[in-house]
Parts: structure tokens; C-alpha cells; sequence
């Protein structure tokens, strides 16, 4: 009996050994699927109720079963989930009095990374009123577009963007537009002080009724995407997508123990969704920060025990450019949520600061498909399975880059892209997988929607991204298409760019692109240009145009004086070539000039200038 239950024991061994083999990634598969299904019951749930549950009632659960647990740390102070209740009912009442504010009210933040952006956002959500996230980067025509697409009639500023408000004053006092300043004085006419007024509100609780004809379809907030109108997008972003997105920390395993460190700008998807609002759904905490900083990172991980830390791809290299320290793995880190990580660099990283689980995404705030990297595999952005396709319909298609538009049949249907291909990321638009669009932008919302893709009449989501599907279902990302780059974190829409650019005095013309630079992630701007008749490029009135409209992230580093701009036979301006010929003065004989901050002014690319870029001497 024995001999039979040790050979039964070892077969059993060497089938999990086979199996194993086989299927390497089954345990994780397995894992991620059986999370994915609790929390799509947890949603039906939200959803059927008879009275809706968001993520604000999440909130106000924590605070009722664990009032005193720290929620924010934030530059040596604390907040308590039940403090931050309180200051949230306090900003709810002050509004209700000062802004006269009712459900369904949209209502623009332009806040640093501070805890008031959270019990500000709380207190609007309180009085049942969606917040547009605002990007304290933007100003002048981007800042007045934003806050109007949204349909807003009241701002919100933090003290420090005080002087950015002031630029486009007259035009919002102009629309009635009520503009408040998170301080307690302000003798600036037309804009009124909030924080003395919150500070002498009631704590009291806020009736459930302001907020009764909240649903899940309701929209909750807008967050601004660049794309090919030139100007931001505000996406609309509804409760449910509020809830799905902060199921991104549940599917990576953090649990209420976790801490989170958040130095992402919370005017951002990653920030805010998966970040804070995911903290808020673990009821965990975390530790918020004004903004990124290398040198501080690792001293704070260790000062508050954190477990969790969020990146985009740049922060990661930033870390990995630091100098090394005997006790750099000395830290609690153990899983690692953002995107866009470089696999030299992500290997970097893991080497250097230890076995952190990188659970790297592939998402859009408007879009309705996204993968998650659960299995840790280095350069891969999340891994294809049937119960993620079965909920979320997507699928990848041939495209022509050089057209920039996907391939199709002779039956006019597009063609599915094989195992090892690069193709179109596209997503099916089902109710359980919508796309609302952008909010007061119907033509730039029916542009992202690809039609007749499988069969006729089928609708799609146009990602705008190319990726590729390898022979064990993991996928990559591969580049952006046409109108839109990614650089320093940001989506840069081309057109806007170049709008700003032919408003300078001697420009005629601008295609503007973005194009990779060795050791960092992204591309960063550069813009093939053409002069009008007779006139000489003119390096400083084109260094003040960008310097003055556009944010540092946006503007062209590297400008190619080129006689004509090539255009397609539809008469779009061609990029590809470009992009290949990048910024190299020893290949290209346009005359070409970099963008010098310590001159202010445009500056002749020398093949000096183009070494030290490369070297690093040169910061970007």
C-alpha cells in the first residue's frame, strides 16, 4: 500500500512538472481569471442594486469600519479616513453656499497634487457634481478650451495657480463663470477665496438624496486626452469606468494592508483611478505626493513603509539614473503598477532594487480595452485569455502606416493581424465594453469609431495604437499612429502643437512628430517646418511662441527648415520618413535647430550639440 501511494505521489508530481512545462503561465492565468470574475460580480452587483453603490459609498463604508486609519500621508502630516470625511462635508456645504451647486453641476479642478484635490473632488461627488481634472501644465487657449468643453460653471484653482487663472480671467468672468481660489484672502477681482469659507462650514454628514439620480452610467468625471483635434479632449469617464479602473490594485493582488505611494499627477487616469480611487475601493494607504522626485523616492518608501509604488515609464529610468547605494534594496516594495516601461530599463530596475513584481498596463482613459501584465514577464503589457476577450471584444488588425489607415478586403471588412504581426488595436463598443466619447466633441468621438471591422455593420473602437500578439499570448506594445506621440508621461496632439508653431512670425507650414532619442522613453517633439516667402527663420520669436503656449513637455525640441512638406494623395502631410530621419545634422542637409531654454531661442543643431543629446550632457 505504501510502494502504490509513493509511486501515485511522484505521478502526480511529474504531471503538475509536465503541466507546468506545457503551460508555464496556467497558476497566473488561473489567479487573474478567478479575481477578474469576484470583481465583475462585484460590479453586476453595484449595478442591479436598487439603490446605485459608488465609489464614494465605498468610501464612506471605510470611514464607518475604520475612521481613524490613516488615508494620506502628505509631507509629514496625516489624514484619517474620518478626517477626510469631515473636510469633504465641510468643502460639500461651503460650495452648496457660495457656488450655489446642485446634482449633475459639473465642476473644473485645476489642484496640485495635494490633499485637498481629494476632499474637494469627495465634497463635489457628495453633492452628486462629475469634476473635470484639469492639467496645471495647461494655460491661455488650452486652459479656456478645457474648462469649456465640459461644460462647467464653476472652477476650483489652487492657490499656486493663481497667476495661470488671471491669464484668462476677463474671458471667464466674461462667460459668468465662478471662480474659486483655494485660499483663505484673494483681492483679485472676480475671483473669490473658498478656503476661509470652508474652514467655518458644518462637518455634519451630507443627505444621500443630493446625490439620488446618480447612476452607473452617470458620468462621474472628465479627464483630458490629447489627440488629433489639437486641443485636449475631455473623456467622460462614468461610474462604471470609475469602478473598473479601480479594480486595477484588486487584479494585482494589493490588499488592505497594502501602503501606495502616488507621485503621479492626480489630474490623470493613473493618479486618480488607479491610484487614489483604487486606495479608496482596498481602503488602504497611501502617500501622496506634489510631484515626482528621484532622490526622495526611495528615503520616503522607507520612511512610511510602503508596498506598492506607482510609474510611468520615464520615473522608472529616472530611478535607474541615480547613483548607487549599498542599502537601495533595503525597502518594503513589493509590486510596481504603471506603464509604459522600457525592457532594458524594467530589467535595469529589477536588478538594482529587487525581485518587484512590475505588473505594467496597456489602457486609454476613453478607450474600452486594456490589458494588465499579471505574469511579470519583462516587456510584455498583458497577456491574451479567453474570459478577458470574452467580456472585453477586441481585436488586432493589419494597418498600412504609410496610408495610416487599416487594411482591408476586397469585402471592405479589415483583416486580423497573425501571432508575431504588428496591427491596430481596436475594441468592440457592446454594453458591457462602451465608449461615451468626449464630452461637447461629437465629431472627434465618431473619428475614434472603426466601422464594418469584422462584419458590416459591427462598431469598434479605434485605440489609435499598434501592438503585436506573440506566440504565447502575450502582447506588446508597439508605437502610437499618426497624430499623437508620447513624451516625458504626456500625450502630445501634433496639430496643436503645430497651430501654435504657424502663428510664429516667419513659418509658413508645420508637420509636427515625434522622434526617439537614445535612453529615453517615448519620443520627444520635433517639427518639420516651411518659411514664408523671403523671410529667415526666426529662432527667438519661435522659441517665445512655444515657450508661451505651450507646456514644456509639448513643445518641439528640434525644428528641420525644409523647402515644401510632403503630403499624401489625400493631402495629409507624411511623417513616416521623417520620423525614421530623426535629428541627425551629419544625415540630413535641411537646416535644422534645437531648442536652447539658457538662450531662449532656437539654436543651429551642431553635430556638437547632436553628441552631447547623446551622451546625456544635454538634459531633455
Amino acid at each position: 500500500m505504501y510502494i502504490w501511494f509513493t509511486v501515485l505521489a511522484g505521478l502526480a508530481l511529474l504531471s503538475l512538472s509536465f503541466i507546468r512545462t506545457l503551460f508555464p503561465y496556467l497558476g497566473d492565468d488561473c489567479a487573474y481569471i478567478l479575481r477578474s470574475i469576484k470583481l465583475g460580480i462585484r460590479l453586476t452587483k453595484y449595478k442591479k442594486g436598487k439603490e446605485f453603490y459608488s465609489v464614494l459609498d465605498c468610501f464612506l463604508d471605510a470611514v464607518k469600519s475604520h475612521p481613524n486609519k490613516i488615508f494620506v500621508h502628505f509631507e509629514g502630516q496625516e489624514y484619517t479616513y474620518g478626517e477626510v470625511d469631515k473636510q469633504s462635508n465641510k468643502v460639500a456645504r461651503a460650495l452648496q453656499t457660495e457656488a450655489r451647486l446642485k446634482e449633475g453641476d459639473a465642476v473644473a479642478l485645476f489642484l496640485a497634487n495635494e490633499p485637498s484635490f481629494i476632499w474637494t473632488w469627495l465634497g463635489l461627488a457628495k453633492l452628486g457634481c462629475p469634476a473635470a481634472l484639469l492639467n496645471v501644465n495647461i494655460r491661455s487657449k488650452s486652459l479656456l478650451h478645457c474648462f469649456s468643453c465640459c461644460g462647467a460653471k464653476v472652477i476650483i484653482a489652487s492657490e499656486e495657480l493663481q497667476g495661470a487663472v488671471e491669464e484668462v480671467l476677463p474671458t471667464l468672468t466674461e462667460q459668468g463663470i465662478s471662480v474659486f481660489l483655494l485660499s483663505e484672502a484673494c483681492s483679485t477681482p472676480g475671483i473669490n477665496s473658498l478656503s476661509d469659507k470652508i474652514s467655518h462650514a458644518s462637518d455634519q454628514p451630507m443627505s444621500r438624496d443630493l446625490r439620488a439620480n446618480v447612476t452607473i452610467r452617470s458620468t462621474a468625471l472628465y479627464i483630458y486626452t490629447s489627440g488629433t483635434t489639437g486641443l485636449p479632449k475631455a473623456a467622460v469617464v462614468t461610474h462604471e469606468r470609475v469602478w473598473a479602473a479601480s479594480f486595477i490594485q484588486a487584479v494585482s493582488g494589493i490588499t488592505s494592508e497594502d501602503i501606495f505611494y502616488i507621485n503621479l499627477p492626480l489630474y490623470h487616469s493613473a493618479g486618480f483611478l488607479i491610484g487614489m480611487v483604487g486606495a479608496i475601493e482596498r481602503g488602504i494607504t497611501i502617500v501622496l505626493k506634489r510631484k515626482f522626485s528621484a532622490s526622495q523616492f526611495w528615503g520616503d518608501c522607507r520612511k512610511y513603509n510602503v508596498t506598492v509604488m506607482q510609474y510611468i515609464g520615464e520615473t522608472m529610468r529616472y530611478l535607474c539614473n541615480t547613483p548607487r547605494k549599498d542599502n537601495e534594496r533595503n525597502h518594503g516594495v513589493k509590486v510596481a503598477i504603471g506603464n509604459g516601461a522600457r525592457t532594458d530599463i524594467w530589467t535595469e530596475f529589477l536588478d538594482r532594487f529587487g525581485e518587484i513584481k512590475v505588473r505594467e498596463l496597456y489602457a486609454a482613459t476613453e478607450g474600452n480595452i486594456g490589458f494588465i501584465n499579471y505574469t511579470s514577464k519583462i516587456g510584455a503589457v498583458g497577456r491574451v485569455n479567453f474570459a478577458h476577450r470574452f467580456f472585453f471584444p477586441y481585436t488586432l488588425i493589419k494597418f498600412d502606416t504609410e496610408k495610416e489607415e487599416p487594411v482591408r478586403n476586397s469585402e471592405g471588412l479589415c483583416i486580423e493581424a497573425i501571432a508575431g504581426e504588428t496591427g491596430l488595436m481596436v475594441g468592440r463598443i457592446t454594453q458591457r465594453s462602451p465608449f461615451v466619447g468626449y464630452a461637447g466633441n461629437h465629431q472627434q468621438t465618431e473619428k475614434k469609431r472603426l466601422r464594418d471591422v469584422r462584419k458590416k455593420g459591427d462598431l469598434y473602437f479605434n485605440t489609435g495604437d499598434l501592438l503585436r500578439f506573440d506566440e504565447m499570448n502575450f502582447v506588446y506594445f508597439m508605437d502610437r499612429v499618426g497624430d499623437t506621440f508620447r513624451w516625458k508621461g504626456e500625450n502630445v496632439a501634433t496639430s496643436e502643437v503645430a497651430d501654435i508653431l504657424t502663428l510664429a512670425n516667419s513659418i509658413l507650414e508645420a508637420n509636427v512628430y515625434g522622434v526617439k532619442v537614445e535612453g529615453h522613453e517615448g519620443r520627444i517633439g520635433m517639427a518639420a517646418v516651411t518659411l514664408k516667402e523671403g523671410e529667415d527663420f526666426d529662432c527667438s520669436h519661435a522659441y517665445k511662441q512655444v515657450v508661451n503656449y505651450l507646456p514644456a513637455y509639448a513643445r518641439p525640441r528640434f525644428i528641420r527648415i525644409q523647402p515644401c512638406l510632403e503630403m499624401t494623395g489625400t493631402f495629409k502631410m507624411k511623417k513616416v520618413k521623417l520620423v525614421e530621419e530623426g535629428f541627425d545634422p551629419a544625415h540630413i542637409e535641411d537646416p535644422l535647430y534645437f531648442l536652447d531654454p539658457e538662450k531662449k531661442s532656437y539654436v543651429p543643431l551642431t553635430e556638437e550639440i547632436y553628441r552631447a543629446i547623446g551622451a546625456r550632457e544635454i538634459k531633455l
